[in-house]
């Protein structure tokens, strides 16, 4: 049965409710494998870099490979919308439109299925564990995937604030580097009415947080997006009779440029050094969660742009420039000439990560379409 927009909505509400976390999307997975086997695809792996799964669809002449890619987890947020579709998965929900996305992309596996692309091969990747940073990079060290590399590779993303139907996206770069930072600072414990007999990392954890989110004033930007986020914080446990021997501060760091990033990078471990040693304090220090740009080929956007036009669509680049939000795709995206773009979803729904998030539904059909007809571009006219 044709994918129209009642069985598209259909099937993103399924995927909604079987949301499962990062790097634990067995059951998404294989519903996503069982879908598509039902077009016939001409390859199809599972748990690619974990539980992903990818299927090709090739013609019968040569041609440029063309990937599209979305991705398969959800957010660790609880559902609270009363709706039919509600997550399985208690705090565990699809804020982000990820099931939107994986409906979007079995939809252009149905087309497939029914018709083949003349030529070359269009290849649709359901990548695991996006929302940690972590499913692209295991993609790629995946063995299975070193002969797949495309030619072109696009990822759409639902985008809140656009008017449906609109398609967001500009070359350079369109979604900051970001990395998580998390520092542990230990001393030595004591009775609370004795803090002079242990060492409390009290002074140094309030230093530390004006310290971080001060960085981007004292380092050269520019221009240019540099932003650290304190995010939480913790110095000791909740007991009146003890001063503490630990704290803990977690901090993201957010840069338009890898290389910006990098330098506050330095600058926060430099300032965790001298002031766990002005306090004679011992640190420790993980960068979990690290995310680069994600910058888009020139060429790349002008073909997203030339096929929304050629089917009616506005195609505007994004007023925020770039996103702050991380995206992993930025590991995929120089695989060849890649793209990330932005399918607008109303500019009253509610945003991204929000409790009362759901994908809207209507832009569904259209958005099939346009990557649909964009999978099959490199093969028309050349730019």
């Amino acid at each position: 049965m044709a994918l129209d927009a009642r069985n598209l909505t259909r099937l993103r509400r399924r995927l909604h409710a079987l949301a499962e976390p990062s790097g634990r999307e067995e059951a998404t997975a294989a519903f996503i494998a069982e879908q598509l086997t039902t077009c016939g695809p001409d390859l199809l792996l599972t748990e690619l870099g974990g539980h992903g799964v990818l299927a090709m669809f090739a013609g019968t002449e040569s041609g440029p490979s063309v990937m599209l890619r979305a991705e398969l987890d959800a957010l660790p947020l609880p559902e609270t919308l009363d709706i039919d579709h509600a997550s399985f998965t208690p705090g565990i929900s699809h804020k982000c439109g990820h099931d939107g996305h994986m409906a979007m992309l079995l939809g252009v596996a149905d087309m497939l299925g029914r018709r083949r692309p003349d030529g070359g091969r269009i290849l649709l990747l359901f990548q695991p564990a996006e929302e940690t940073g972590a499913g692209a990079a295991a993609v790629l060290a995946d063995d299975r995937f070193a002969g797949l590399h495309p030619d072109w590779i696009f990822a759409p993303h639902n985008l809140p604030g656009y008017a449906p139907g609109t398609v967001v996206t500009a070359p350079g770069t369109f979604c900051a580097a970001s990395t998580g930072l998390d520092v542990t600072l230990t001393g030595r414990s004591s009775h609370a009415a004795y803090p002079e007999q242990g060492l409390s990392p009290d002074r140094a954890l309030a230093e530390l947080v004006l310290e971080l989110v001060n960085l981007p004033d004292h380092l050269p930007h520019e221009d240019h997006l540099a932003l650290v986020t304190v995010v939480h914080g913790r110095l000791g446990r909740p007991a009146f009779g003890i001063a503490p021997a630990q704290a803990e501060i977690l901090a993201t760091l957010r840069a338009d440029r890898d290389e910006i990033l990098d330098r506050l990078q330095t600058a926060a471990e430099k300032a965790v050094i001298r002031i766990s040693d002005a306090y004679g304090l011992q640190h420790e220090i993980v960068w979990p969660e690290p995310f680069p740009a994600v910058i888009n080929d020139s060429r790349a956007v002008a073909l997203v742009a030339r096929t929304a036009r050629e089917l009616g669509l506005d195609c505007t680049a994004p007023a925020e420039s770039p996103f702050r939000w991380s995206e992993d795709f930025g590991r995929l995206a120089d695989l060849g000439r890649g793209a990330m773009l932005g399918l607008g979803s109303g500019q009253d729904t509610p945003g991204l990560h929000a409790e009362d998030y759901d994908f809207p539904d209507a832009i569904l059909p259209g958005a099939v379409a346009l990557l649909h007809a964009l999978c099959l571009a490199p093969s028309m006219a050349p730019l």
